[in-house]
């Protein structure tokens, strides 16, 4: 009868947990890693709820004891329905290496002039730290490399200044034409998480264009390759575009 009940008072405990994180963090009640955690607690006590619940139907086959199965089933039911699809996201993101720092040019990547002065990066160090992010990104993405485009630098800007605008979640905090450089702050759909990116339009040696791309999470160590997805991403778009035009 315990491991039933206790099984059934987990997995409600771990649904309230998991749904007030999301809300929370989605809803701005918390900050975006607050409501994180408050998620991640509710997933160990869902894998909890899963463990308890396997012995609790197991102990709950036979009379007296199979009045409580009902609380057993449900208890593993949502266990199950809460912690197998957050499974199956960590397994595939595990390739990912645990940086949150991206760009295409290691040797000299944008760097960030604007989100520095923005409230949440006050005290941050922004400056890209090759010694801690360039081998593990070679060894987890291979070589991101800049995006080469016939059109020259201008025309390439105005190009990404216009995509940009329209790209989902994304918010431009700063341009400079003289440059050819676009900053701006990409929001994450369900837990409003924020990573500030940084676009540069560089001249290529024999003419044409190179978009190099940085994007850098706010929050944690690994971003679960959003980073280098938001880059791949965007560079697939403008190609369409050009390819187009």
């Amino acid at each position: 009868m315990i491991p039933a009940w206790l099984a059934f008072i987990d997995a409600l405990a771990a649904a309230a947990l998991v749904l007030a994180g999301i809300v929370g963090a989605h809803y701005r009640f918390t900050a975006p890693f607050v409501g994180f955690q408050i998620f991640v607690l509710g997933f160990f006590l869902a894998i909890l709820a899963l463990f308890v619940g396997i012995v609790a139907l197991f102990v709950t086959r036979k009379p007296p004891r199979r009045r409580a199965r009902p609380q057993a089933m449900a208890g593993f039911v949502l266990g199950v329905v809460i912690a197998i699809p957050v499974v199956f996201k960590i397994v595939s993101t595990a390739k990912y290496p645990a940086i949150n720092d991206i760009t295409t040019d290691v040797n000299n990547p944008p760097e960030f002039v604007h989100a520095e002065q923005l409230r949440a990066n006050r005290g941050r160090d922004m400056t890209y730290n090759k010694a801690l992010y360039a081998a593990a990104q070679e060894q987890g993405y291979g070589n991101v490399e800049p995006l080469a485009l016939k059109a020259d630098p201008g025309t390439v800007f105005a190009q990404i200044q216009a995509l940009a605008s329209r790209m989902p979640g994304w918010e431009v905090t700063y341009t400079d034409p003289k440059t050819h450089t676009l900053e701006g702050v990409a929001t994450s759909s369900l837990f409003h998480f924020k990573d500030d990116f940084v676009i540069q339009v560089r001249a290529a040696g024999g003419g044409g264009s190179l978009v190099e791309m940085r994007s850098k999470s706010r929050d944690g160590v690994g971003d679960l390759g959003v980073n280098y997805n938001r880059i791949e991403d965007f560079f697939a778009r403008l190609r369409i575009e050009n390819a187009s035009g």
